[in-house]
């Protein structure tokens, strides 16, 4: 036999054994990456202990209580009680004169800044819409916060029944009282929309924790397939140098030829 079919049968042979050992050590490394510095998916201790956890009790609703349901029953006696604490700065007579603030008479269902002999501020007048019972209590609840840059300086009402007795009573001070809403109707309506906002809050809650596992889940997967390129390119640099050395065994006795 030639030395050059030898030389051949030779080089086949260590490549044949380096293309098994590497991918050998290709295989492992895909099949056992690196133990992963973070889990892939988050059930940490942390978030463990937190499942099993008793649940926070319910957060108090932002804004005000609603308090349609309550004006068919409302004070009315009481409300005008209430209204004292407004009396230094409205006038709630028919044919009143407008004080700090605009005459009150009829307010309910006009419009706002309906007054034309008065000065509302920028956010009264531009604001646009109807003094509703659902805008009344809004407004009386925290007025600064309802209409941006209003003169009123009144802090608000807090209590439900207090804005449900005044608003009732502002209603009786017109000529055109309007009708209060059917107390079951209007129950069914705010049940409705706090089952909204339940879902609602309930939905953002899913979001943020499932954003949150994601950008764990990426980073986990980012570094297994940081670990698995670098052993790849490990190899493929193993596999060059040792063919680079077969082919100079090879070419060296074709040489001394």
């Amino acid at each position: 036999m030639k030395t050059m079919e030898i030389n051949k049968i030779v080089a086949g042979v260590i490549c044949a054994v380096l293309l098994v050992v590497v991918v050998g050590k290709i295989g492992g490394v895909l099949v056992h990456p690196d133990e992963l510095e973070a889990p892939v998916y988050p059930f940490s201790e942390d978030v463990m202990a937190g499942a099993s956890a008793p649940a926070a009790a319910p957060s108090k609703p932002e804004g005000p209580e609603p308090i349609l349901a309550m004006l068919a029953s409302a004070d009315l006696g009481q409300g005008e009680k209430v209204f004292k604490k407004c009396a230094s700065c409205h006038d709630a007579s028919k044919g009143g004169p407008n004080k700090t603030g605009p005459n009150l008479y009829g307010i309910v269902g006009a419009n706002f800044a309906h007054k034309s002999d008065f000065s509302y501020s920028d956010g009264m007048a531009n604001h646009g819409g109807q003094w509703g019972f659902a805008e009344l209590n809004e407004f009386l609840y925290k007025p600064r916060d309802y209409i941006d840059g209003t003169k009123m300086s009144f802090g608000g009402l807090k209590k439900a029944s207090d804005r449900a007795n005044v608003i009732a009573w502002l209603n009786s001070q017109s000529d055109d009282p309007k009708p209060y809403p059917d107390p079951a109707e209007a129950a069914a309506a705010e049940a409705i929309d706090d089952a909204g906002e339940a879902v609602d809050q309930a939905v953002d809650a899913v979001g943020d924790a499932a954003a949150e596992a994601a950008d764990a889940t990426g980073e986990a997967v980012d570094q297994a397939v940081d670990g698995t390129a670098e052993a790849v390119d490990d190899a493929a640099e193993a596999v060059e140098d040792t063919a680079e050395d077969a082919v100079d065994a090879v070419e060296e006795p074709k040489a001394a030829e």
